[in-house]
């Protein structure tokens, strides 16, 4: 399915075009002693197998071992706008390569948090604004307010100001409807060197309906950073194939993007609570792994 050579990967079907992985043999009997015990049984037994054929580790992409991590608030101002924030970073000397974290339509949450604070113990000193609160935005809203696109990229310039980032060059990581943001970041500002899409919003969030199901934001013909996106097989089918219909269109135009597509894996598989799956469990682990592989692949460090 990837014949773009350096300038693209994809991970999703066909099997018979994807990299060879080591036997999970020893790790099924662990997982599945025989006799299978249930129909259950039996299905995670095929999700495993299936993440493993794809080349997706069940432990995570290169995972390495996580580092003690602090975690502090902060305030910036965009304009006249106090933009609440977090910087969670590993203790102790750096400095580190910087990641700015924005979230997604549903605001600023305790599970993100958790998101941010696995993230930085990769080796990385994130900065997550709450680009809401300052705004006094509504969970979910429906409308995108263009303000927020300043308030965002005024993080950008607060990274510059925190000890022990490395902030010349930059991580954005994008969570659905932030990945819009992660998007213009890109494009707008030099020392973005790299974007994380998590089941990315490219579309223009204030667009007329069909402009928005069947058209990806202007921008994208304008990326030249490595992206690497991820996304679903179970998560809604137009958010689905807008990720993968970007990720294509970036290979076509040779610029260097890695897209993954999880079996099994829904909307908001990094965190969500009610329903998961085991492509959930797996997904969230691999794209921890491959997100922090990816970032200090082209920020250094680690």
């Amino acid at each position: 399915m990837d014949s773009s050579g350096e300038a693209g990967r994809s991970t999703a079907l066909p099997l018979a075009l994807l990299p060879r992985v080591p036997s999970t043999e020893a790790m099924d009997r662990e997982l599945f002693p025989e006799p299978a015990r249930s129909p259950a049984a039996r299905v995670r037994q095929s999700v495993v197998a299936l993440f493993a054929a794809l080349g997706i580790a069940a432990g995570g992409a290169d995972s390495v071992p996580a580092l003690e991590v602090e975690e502090r608030s902060v305030e910036y101002k965009s304009g006249d706008v106090d933009v609440p924030a977090i910087v969670a970073a590993p203790r102790g000397a750096g400095p580190h390569p910087a990641i700015l974290f924005v979230h997604g339509r549903s605001g600023w949450h305790d599970r993100l948090r958790a998101h941010v604070l696995r993230l930085a113990a990769q080796g990385f000193v994130v900065l997550a604004p709450d680009y809401h609160t300052g705004r006094m935005i509504p969970e979910n809203p429906i409308e995108h307010d263009p303000a927020t696109e300043q308030d965002v990229e005024r993080g950008l310039d607060f990274l510059k100001t925190v000890p022990r980032a490395r902030a010349d060059r930059v991580g954005v990581v994008g969570i659905s409807r932030g990945g819009y943001h992660m998007a213009l970041l890109a494009v707008r500002r030099p020392e973005v060197a790299a974007i994380v899409g998590y089941y990315p919003h490219l579309a223009s969030p204030n667009a007329p309906e069909p402009v928005q199901v069947y058209r990806y934001m202007p921008e994208v013909e304008q990326l030249r950073v490595p992206a690497l996106l991820m996304v679903g097989d179970a998560d809604h089918q137009l958010r689905r194939e807008l990720v993968v219909r970007v990720g294509e269109r970036l290979r076509e135009l040779g610029r260097p993007v890695e897209l993954v597509v999880y079996p099994g894996a829904q909307r908001a598989f990094d965190f969500r609570r009610r329903g998961r799956t085991l492509g959930d469990d797996l997904a969230r682990e691999d794209a921890l792994h491959r997100t922090a592989a990816f970032l200090h692949r082209i920020l250094g460090g680690r």
